[in-house]
């Protein structure tokens, strides 16, 4: 295990992490101030890379499809409030869970008709398809750099929203939250596939980092977010060379991404022996 190859995952992971945040972020905010379960957010992040896709075949811009994304991913969100959700809010998690499990089906059928059902891709940023120095022997992609610096930018301004204005709450909460869930399939693009049903591993992970973080609560979402970011990481990429140590090494590849696998689960449980209601649960709950 080489000091560089342990930076570069740590790095991995904290991408990972804000990309996490940003999805989670929303949906903790959504659950825990107004009490809906929208399981369709991670189709809403699957839709925002399929139009980061389209516009940018339209224009040959990434920054013009970035835009245009987002806007066309902002109009979506604002049809689904008012053709489904406000007509959820005063029924019971039941329902929200049905309706928007109706909405992942409906979507993730719909980009397969539309964009077909093999992977897509979107050219990395010409500005920054590069890689950047950092220190002796590691190198690491600009892209990425990018994500982890927009991630935490956002964090900021989203926690001094929430922490010190009701308005900006209520407002990440509600009708601009489609936005902000579609902007991470938008910057993830042109690292990963664009394919149908892409949004659905992100959205157990971010239950999970709500879980973990405490439901309402931006500050344990975004710690959450880290802590998963880096345990599934760096698990996934030393969990043989570790199992090694204590066995041989055809067990070891056996078993190791196996644990791997189940890491951020077994930390959710940890945590919830612990402390039931996350690590940093919202003030009331």
């Amino acid at each position: 295990m080489s000091t560089t190859l342990l930076a570069v995952q740590i790095l991995n992971g904290l991408q990972l992490g804000v990309l996490l945040f940003l999805v989670a972020a929303g949906l903790t905010l959504v659950f825990g101030v107004m009490d809906f379960i929208n399981l369709a957010h991670g189709a809403q992040y699957m839709l925002g890379a399929y139009l980061a896709v389209a516009f940018y075949a339209l224009t040959g811009s990434f920054l013009s499809a970035l835009v245009l994304a987002l806007a066309a991913a902002l109009a979506f969100g604002l049809l689904l409030e008012f053709a489904v959700f406000r007509h959820l809010y005063d029924r019971d998690h039941l329902d929200h869970v049905i309706a928007t499990f109706g909405i992942i089906l409906f979507l993730n059928h719909g980009v397969k008709l539309v964009w077909g059902a093999a992977p897509l891709s979107l050219p990395m940023p010409e500005l920054f398809s590069g890689s950047v120095r950092l220190a002796e022997g590691l190198v690491y992609p600009v892209w990425r750099l990018v994500i982890i610096a927009a991630g935490l930018a956002i964090a900021a301004l989203l926690y001094v929203l929430v922490a010190y204005t009701r308005i900006g709450m209520l407002v990440r909460a509600g009708a601009t939250n489609a936005a902000m869930v579609s902007a991470p399939g938008i910057m993830i693009a042109p690292i990963l596939s664009v394919e149908p049903g892409m949004g659905d591993n992100i959205l157990i992970l971010a239950f999970v980092v709500i879980v973990i973080g405490g439901i309402g609560s931006i500050r344990g979402a975004f710690l959450a977010a880290l802590l998963i970011g880096l345990v599934d990481t760096l698990g996934r990429s030393f969990s043989v060379d570790i199992l090694r140590l204590v066995m041989g090494p055809s067990p070891a590849r056996t078993v190791g991404p196996a644990i791997a696998s189940m890491l951020i689960y077994l930390l959710m449980a940890v945590v919830l022996y612990v402390r039931p209601t996350g690590l940093f649960p919202a003030k009331g709950r």
